[in-house]
């Protein structure tokens, strides 16, 4: 018979919650439209949404449909795939996603 491996509970703090993804393309979309130095109507227009629409994706309020993102980094000048793996190292970079991964880690252990 296998032994029984504990499954360690490391308690997750509410202060540092994962960021959710919407959160983090937003602050990208934004950065990259700033360093443009292109208005929400500029962008928006080029991309074919309204300004709003993006002001809210922007602000991680909307969860955009793979074609949205697509059109606003097209209007940006950049790829999906750059994009995608900005977003990526951001989140690979944030304290919370490494303590998930060390809780993924301990989880595949005791599997």
């Amino acid at each position: 018979m296998a032994d029984i491996v504990p499954f360690p509970r490391t308690p997750r703090r509410p202060a540092d919650p994962e960021p959710l993804w919407r959160h983090l393309l937003g602050d990208q979309l934004r950065r990259r439209r700033h360093d443009r130095e292109e208005t929400l109507t500029e962008t928006a227009e080029k991309a074919g949404v309204s300004p709003q629409y993006l002001s809210e994706v922007e602000r991680g309020l909307k969860e955009p449909s793979s074609e949205m993102i697509a059109a606003i980094a097209g209007a940006l000048d950049t790829s999906l795939i750059e994009l995608t793996s900005a977003v990526a190292d951001e989140l690979r970079s944030t304290p919370a996603s490494a303590s998930a991964s060390a809780s993924r880690g301990a989880f595949a252990l005791a599997a």
